[in-house]
This record gives C-alpha cells, sequence and structure tokens, in this order.
C-alpha cells in the first residue's frame, strides 16, 4: 500500500503507529516555531510594545501613592473648594494682624497719648478715624487691631493645651483599655457634663485678675479655665480612633516584628488616628475665641488695660451707648465673628476631606 505524505510516497504496508508518530511531530514543530499561525485562525501579526501602551496599561507609581496617601488625597480635595481658600485666607490676615498689629495701624492702641483723645469721645467714623472713637477717645481701628492678639493667643494656646490632653489620655485609655480606660472615661464624663462657659465663669471667680496682674498670667488663667473642660471632648474622639486602629493588620505586624508599644504609638497608631481630632480641634479654636470674648464680656475674663475683642465689646454695650454710638459694637463684632467663622469653616472643610463617608 502505498500513502502520500507531504515529504513524498512511502511504500510499504501501513503502519498506524508511525502515523501517530509522525502526527505528534508535526505538532512539535508547530509549538516550537513562533511563526506558525494555526490554521483556524486569522493572522496576528506580532507587535512589540511601545512605551504610550505600556503607559496607558501600567498606571504611574506616583499617582498610585498620591492614591493612597490620605493627607495627599486630602490636600487635592481641599484646595479645589473656593470655601478653603477663603478661610484661610481670613485666618491668614487675623494671624498676622495679631502678630504684627503696627503692620495694618500706625497708632499704637497701648499708647493713651496717641490713640485717644477725650475730646473726641464717641464720634462716629471720618478719615483720621475710619472706626470711630470709643467712650475715651480712643481710635476704635486700633483697638480692634491691637484686639485680635488677645483673642486669638487665647484660641490656639487653649486648642493647642485640651488637644495635647486629650490626645494622650485618649491613646492609653485606647490603646491599654482595662482599668485605665474605665477610670479615664468615668474622669472625662464628669468634666464633659460641665458646661465650658458655666465652668470657665466659676474658675476665673475663684482665681480673679486685676489690672496689676501681668499679661502673660492673664492669658493664662482664661486659657487654662477652658482646656481643664475642652479635653474630654479631643479625649473621646482619640480614645475611639484609637480603638478602630489598634485591631488594624499593619499594627499588628509591627508587633509581631518586636516593636514596644511607644514605637507602635507613635509610629503607626497616632498618625492615622489623629485626623478627626485635627477636624475638631480647628473647630473648636473658633469656639474658645467666642468664649473668651465672651468672658471678657462678662468682666471675668481678660482685664484692662489689656486690649480684647469681648472687652471692648462689653464697654460698647452698656446703657444707651448702642444707639448713641453703634460703631463702637460693629466693627469688633464683625472682626469677632469673622475670626470665629473663618476657623469654623476650615474645619468643615477639612471634615469633608478627612471623612471617607462624603467621598
Amino acid at each position: 500500500m502505498t500513502d502520500n505524505f507531504p515529504g513524498g510516497p512511502v511504500k510499504g504496508p501501513f503502519d498506524p503507529s508511525s502515523s501517530a508518530n509522525l502526527a505528534d511531530a508535526s505538532r512539535t514543530a508547530r509549538a516550537e516555531d513562533p511563526t506558525e499561525v494555526p490554521p483556524d485562525s486569522a493572522a496576528v501579526p506580532l507587535v512589540k510594545p511601545t512605551m504610550a501602551v505600556m503607559a496607558e496599561v501600567v498606571p504611574d507609581v506616583q499617582d498610585v501613592a498620591e492614591a493612597r496617601s490620605l493627607w495627599m488625597d486630602a490636600w487635592i480635595t481641599m484646595r479645589r473648594r473656593p470655601l478653603f481658600w477663603i478661610s484661610v485666607a481670613l485666618i491668614a490676615v487675623f494671624v498676622l494682624m495679631a502678630a504684627f498689629p503696627q503692620l495694618f495701624s500706625p497708632l499704637d492702641a497701648y499708647n493713651i497719648k496717641d490713640a485717644c483723645d477725650l475730646n473726641r469721645a464717641r464720634l462716629g467714623p471720618d478719615a483720621d478715624a475710619i472706626f470711630g472713637y470709643d467712650l475715651q477717645g480712643c481710635d476704635v481701628y486700633a483697638r480692634t487691631i491691637y484686639g485680635a492678639r488677645s483673642s486669638i493667643l487665647v484660641g490656639i494656646f487653649t486648642t493647642l493645651l485640651a488637644t495635647a490632653i486629650g490626645v494622650l489620655l485618649g491613646t492609653m485609655g485606647g490603646f491599654i483599655g482595662r482599668w485605665i480606660d474605665t477610670l479615664m472615661s468615668r474622669t472625662a464624663d464628669i468634666f464633659f457634663a460641665i458646661p465650658l462657659l458655666l465652668g470657665g465663669i466659676i474658675i476665673l471667680y475663684s482665681f480673679p485678675s486685676s489690672p496689676d496682674t501681668p499679661y502673660l498670667l492673664q492669658v493664662f488663667k482664661v486659657v487654662f479655665a477652658m482646656a481643664v473642660l475642652g479635653w474630654p471632648n479631643i479625649f473621646r474622639i482619640m480614645r475611639s480612633s484609637v480603638m478602630q486602629v489598634k485591631p488594624a493588620e499593619y499594627v499588628m505586624a509591627a508587633r509581631a516584628l518586636g516593636g514596644n508599644a511607644p514605637h507602635v504609638i507613635m509610629g503607626h497608631i497616632i498618625p492615622n488616628a489623629i485626623a478627626p481630632v485635627i477636624v475638631v480641634a480647628t473647630i473648636d479654636l473658633g469656639a474658645y475665641i467666642a468664649t473668651e470674648a465672651t468672658l471678657s464680656f462678662l468682666g471675668i475674663g481678660l482685664q484692662n488695660p489689656i486690649i480684647s475683642w469681648g472687652i471692648d465689646i462689653s464697654a460698647a454695650s452698656a446703657l444707651g451707648y448702642v444707639r448713641q454710638a453703634p460703631h463702637m459694637l460693629i466693627f469688633p463684632s464683625i472682626f469677632l465673628s469673622l475670626t470665629v467663622l473663618a476657623f469654623i469653616m476650615l474645619g468643615e472643610v477639612v471634615r469633608d476631606a478627612l471623612d471617607p463617608k462624603l467621598k
């Protein structure tokens, strides 16, 4: 029997095993030849991938790192919102005003001879004094500019002290737990039950200040009175955040690799649990400035001759002066309201940027 094969005729009897061997050899040759195209498929040209194609397929490493960074993602979100830039601009102006008031006012409000004239008491705005004059004939504009320092200092120092106490105790309670957490939580509940303004009145009434009390001592008394009642709010938030971060895999991995408690807390827990605290602290700063103004308005906060927005508003709110000289009340109140509003708006923007539920 003669069989026809691609290599030519083969004479002799038909051998099934030899046919199977030839089929196997043919399949092996096709597999080893990269240019061989299967007969039942369309010919597809072999093209080497270019850099453009690879750029589309493989994401940029920097973009991936930015997407995984909470703070970078928050910054990208905040800088796209006009409210963020408005609040930052207002805060920058008020902080600069508090640090360098002479840049905004040619008169020194603490120098009575230059800034005050009794002959101009309660006069309205004019070319020499755009905000008018107060009861002592002092330039309301100069006093408003110099009053920013006391109010902002009290707000910043109170926020820093209350945040430091709350973060420290909250981290200890959330990380250690057991009876320490119970003791701190019940202590925080006691202080949290006392209203901030009422507690500040009681503390400052127990430790009063006089006009002869040094400036920094008066500021410290007001800061202490509000911080000792403001830390429980930060404590609760930090404790809750630490308890959420503590079971995370990266924290367990750090402890499994031999990291001690201070290393784990400072390197892994606090950086990942501090975001809600920053949001609340920013909003509280505005509230502390308003509380200081209220305490000074009531006459138990900062005392003369210290210049504060609360003191000026208290003097302008005396009987009959609101109608006779409304400028004495309007301009310090506007500056106080804008400052409080700026910090509250910034806190709202930061909260929206850091809250994953709002993304």
